[in-house]
């Protein structure tokens, strides 16, 4: 598959046809840029292996108020999220508690 566009386009979806990047992120790459004040904090959360495990912790962290964003990777068992500022490990163990998962601490 060629490209053609010489101009590439940021919101584009990679060349292997998913909305994901390489990285896992199901969202456009932005070079790692925040808002100015948000706060990104990875976890170790044990037990997840799939989709929708992931996509379980996710929703549950994403409830917390501030959260902006959240990425969990089952395969790594890191969840990443980008808040308004720095969160409560309590709520967030108590999110990934209700999710059915263990908060293994930050990573």
């Amino acid at each position: 598959m060629t490209a053609t566009s010489a101009t590439p386009d940021a919101t584009a979806a990679p060349a292997n046809g998913s909305c994901c990047t390489s990285e896992g992120s199901c969202h456009p790459d932005t070079g790692g840029a925040t808002q100015t004040g948000e706060v990104t904090t990875t976890y170790k959360v044990a037990g997840m292996t799939c989709g929708h495990c992931e996509g379980a912790v996710a929703s549950e962290i994403d409830e917390i108020e501030g959260v902006t964003s959240v990425q969990a990777v089952a395969a790594t068992g890191l969840v990443t999220v980008t808040s308004a500022g720095a969160l409560d490990d309590e709520a967030v163990r108590a999110a990934v508690d209700e999710a059915g998962y263990e908060l293994a601490g930050r990573a």
